[in-house]
């Protein structure tokens, strides 16, 4: 890689300013993780990648962490001043450390462009210096276009200044700068007509001083070159300020430098965060705290337990010392366990300044935790209904005009895929009638995700037969497609909840015949929407006859309908059959008709697939799961539906290779043994002590007791499914399986957990997730009961989740399955907290 060093080169220097540079430059470092370190100050360098589909998913390039905030990213070079979701980026080819040397060099390509170049970043004293190295000059169809980028957290200089050379400003809380028409629309932009539109820069200098007034923000960047100053909040809401200057054409020396001065404070040390479940413990459950610091605070205050009087007097609890754990990730570990304390009441925990939100001791502290999501979050999803609460409109009768066969061979934006044919009666672009019914938002976004419905109607149905669930708050009527939130009807909300979903694969069933992978939005402006979902369309099925706008006889020539993407997958079509099966369980009673429709149609659906090889399409996480667990859930939901031998066979046959993935369908397979021969329970019992000893070792690699994931999605439903899969084998073998997991789960949803003290789970606790990714998330609020992935370890170790910021969708993005799983795991740990 170093005879590249000979091309053009970007100096991006990192030193300190004022009375901190003598500390920061004898400080900065390049550590054993792979990244620059000073005195409250990192610099990462890629060691983050782009994931491809989302390529600007704000977690990339070169990187600074300054004071516990990771306050930039995406230093890279660009091809447009604010890149949006599906701008093109880079591709890391290679990345080699050396910490002798005090070097990180990177190689990246644009392979469409054919285009490569080196990122190297340096130590040299006090500085990081960062060069962009060519192997020739700029190709001439970049120019103009390549561009060195570093994008800055648009809320961590809310109310802040800068100053460009000699003139100063103010970061605009709102997005305001000026736009000049382009030729093209950007398809980034998030709007589907009109002309082109481009952010001008707010500023333009050879140098900036970011936020000059706050010594936390304080980061001076000068170039040889003008920089440029854009927010990115004009073409995207969830756009980031943008400091970039222009590659020059024609040079292949040193063509551009910058250097980037970041702030440090002398001897700052992260405040001490006291993880702990914001919503409280039982009596007689466990009952730890966990102090999480900065490895260079050797402080050590006690940890004091405080019992909270109604005169507001603060009474220490005898706890014993918290010991010292020791380190994870980034920061050092105490922890108290006060388990023994069991008398009901407030309380709050201290440790020296920092002092947690009340917390309660109660018998009844779960009781009522899983209610804001049955109350609020749900009926919030549900598609092709208004919801109405109070004075509030939450959305009308959306996608009334659902849905069109999507194109042959089209790959979509969000991991929907359509095949070489349509595997319905249908041609491409043709409205499959029947399909605007039922179903919940999957996420975020608005799409009709299959997978996700089966898997929220099996959790439901779980928890309504598990708990007896008959909480009644919300009112339902399908017949006019109208919700009321806070108003009761008489019929269990679980039930209706699992009934609204039932209607939806029925749907699919009635229509073409199979489970369909989902009904999603057909372009990037539409998938963009904020707001109202039922502006996404004009609710009228597409009629190509007719021009754009016109309308007539109830149909439109405004080609705005969503797409329905249909090949066949067994595996798909098996999951949808247990959702059928368990739905058909606890609609028995209820509405008998439509349990009576589930069971016959999954039966049926089980029936052909038996008398043909599977279908095997399978793309992003659209078509279902392995085939086996599939098959096997299906199985065993028909089972418990019908109680034929036939599908007590088909478990039984399945066994040895859901055996070898016990961990993913650990509770479906728990769930079959009071239908299944003493033969098969015994079977289960090794690989349930093989799944006690491995889940114990993950549990133990970090002070929270639970499996932490590190991918580029938050692991909440990870902790979730640990927690509820220990409550199921708990169930079936308690002198095997504890119920301590349980509570481990809940505690972290809630609070217990790295990077915070905030519960994951919005208006759940009394500090909680209240700026989310949820379709709200434009007005940095929250939906009651929604559930977020929570802490997204930034490699290789910054454990993060923004309550400043909601559009990290891998962090704080609200998705269905996670909030069946919570009503399930409230209730489990309300279960096992009875006396």
């Amino acid at each position: 890689m170093l005879r590249h060093l000979r091309g053009c080169a970007l100096a991006i220097g990192l030193l300190t300013s004022g009375s901190a540079l003598a500390q920061s430059a004898a400080a900065v470092d390049l550590n054993e993780a792979g990244y620059f370190e000073g005195a409250g100050v990192n610099v990462l360098v890629f060691s983050n990648t782009y994931d491809g589909l989302f390529a600007d998913s704000k977690i990339g390039g070169i990187e600074i962490i300054q004071q516990g905030l990771r306050s930039a990213t995406n230093g890279d070079v660009r091809l447009s001043p604010t890149p949006g979701q599906w701008d093109p980026a880079a591709a890391v080819v290679s990345r080699k450390v050396d910490r002798r040397t005090g070097v990180v060099e990177t190689r990246l390509r644009y392979a469409e462009l054919k285009w490569d170049y080196v990122v190297r970043a340096e130590r040299k004293g006090g500085a990081v210096v960062i060069s962009v190295v060519l192997d020739k000059p700029l190709p001439k169809a970049l120019s103009g276009k390549a561009g060195f980028n570093m994008e800055f957290l648009p809320s961590a200089y809310f109310h802040h200044s800068y100053v460009a050379d000699a003139a100063t400003g103010i970061f605009p809380r709102y997005p305001a700068s000026e736009m000049t028409l382009t030729a093209e629309r950007n398809a980034a932009s998030g709007r589907s007509e009109g002309p082109g539109a481009d952010p001008v820069p707010i500023a333009s200098a050879s140098r900036f001083v970011l936020a000059p007034e706050d010594p936390a923000r304080r980061i001076t960047v000068s170039g040889n070159a003008p920089i440029m100053l854009y927010d990115g909040r004009n073409q995207a809401q969830n756009g980031w300020f943008v400091l970039r200057s222009l590659l020059p054409e024609g040079k292949s020396g040193t063509v551009l430098q910058w250097t980037v001065d970041v702030n440090a404070v002398p001897g700052w040390l992260r405040p001490p965060v006291i993880a702990h479940s914001q919503l409280g413990y039982a009596p007689g459950g466990a009952k730890v705290a966990t102090v999480e610091l900065d490895r260079n605070d050797k402080r050590r205050p006690p940890l004091r337990l405080l019992r909270i009087g109604d005169n507001g007097a603060q009474t220490p609890v005898a706890t014993g010392p918290a010991r010292e754990w020791g380190d994870y990730l980034r920061y050092h570990y105490l922890q108290l366990d006060f388990s023994a304390v069991k008398q009901s009441g407030l309380y709050m925990l201290e440790y020296g300044d920092v002092r947690t939100a009340p917390f309660r001791i109660a018998q009844d502290v779960y009781a009522d935790a899983w209610h804001p999501t049955n109350d609020v979050y749900f009926p919030v999803a549900m598609d092709h209904m208004t919801v109405n609460e109070a004075y509030r409109v939450w959305h009308g009768d959306s996608h009334r005009d659902d849905g069109r066969q999507a194109p042959l061979n089209h790959e979509h934006i969000d991991l929907y895929r359509q095949g070489p044919t349509t595997d319905t009666p249908y041609k491409p672009g043709e409205t499959i009638p029947g399909l605007n019914v039922g179903g919940w938002y999957d996420a975020g976004d608005f799409d009709i995700r299959t997978q996700s419905q089966y898997e929220v109607i099996r959790s439901l149905a779980e928890s309504r037969e598990l708990y007896g669930l008959n909480r009644d708050t919300v009112s339902v009527d399908p017949a006019r497609r109208h919700v009321e939130i806070h108003v009761p009807d008489g019929k269990p909300d679980i039930v209706q909840q699992v009934a609204h979903g039932t209607i939806q694969l029925l749907a699919q069933f009635d229509a073409v015949g199979h489970a369909i992978h989902g009904i999603v939005e057909p372009d990037v402006a539409q998938y963009t929407h904020l707001g109202d979902a039922v502006n996404k369309t004009d609710g009228l099925p597409y009629d190509a006859g007719l021009k754009p706008q016109e309308v007539r006889n109830g149909r439109s020539g405004t080609p705005d309908d969503r797409w329905v993407f249909t090949s066949k997958s067994s595996a798909l079509n098996y999951g949808a059959i247990a959702g059928l099966a368990a739905a058909a369980r606890v609609l028995k009673g209820q509405d008998d008709s439509l349990a009576d429709r589930a069971l016959v149609t999954a039966e049926k659906a089980w029936a052909g697939e038996q008398t043909h090889a599977p279908d095997l399409f399978s793309h992003g996480n659209t078509t279902g799961g392995p085939l086996d667990a599939e098959s096997f859930a299906a199985a065993v939901e028909l089972l418990r539906a019908t109680r034929k031998p036939v599908y007590a066979e088909r478990v039984m046959a399945l066994w040895p290779d859901i055996a070898k993935n016990f961990r993913g369908n650990a509770m479906t397979a728990a769930a079959a043994i009071p239908y299944m021969p003493a033969s098969y329970r015994a079977a289960m019992e090794p690989v349930v002590r093989q799944w006690v000893k491995e889940i114990e070792v993950a549990a133990r690699a970090n002070p929270f007791g639970v499996p932490i994931t590190t991918g580029g999605w938050a692991g909440s439903g990870t902790v979730m499914g640990y927690a509820l899969t220990s409550a199921a084998l708990h169930r079936a073998f308690p002198d095997i399986v504890s119920s301590e997991a349980v509570y481990r789960g809940i505690a972290f949803m809630t609070g217990h957990h790295p990077g915070s003290d905030i519960s994951f789970v919005s208006a759940v606790g009394t500090r909680s997730k209240e700026v989310a990714y949820g379709n709200n998330r434009a007005d940095f609020s929250f939906i009651a009961g929604g559930v977020v992935p929570g802490v997204l370890v930034v490699k290789p170790d910054f454990p993060e989740n923004h309550e400043d910021w909601p559009f990290f969708w891998g962090e704080n993005e609200y998705v269905i399955p996670e909030g069946a799983a919570w009503i399930d795991l409230a209730n489990a740990a309300d279960r096992l907290s009875k006396p």
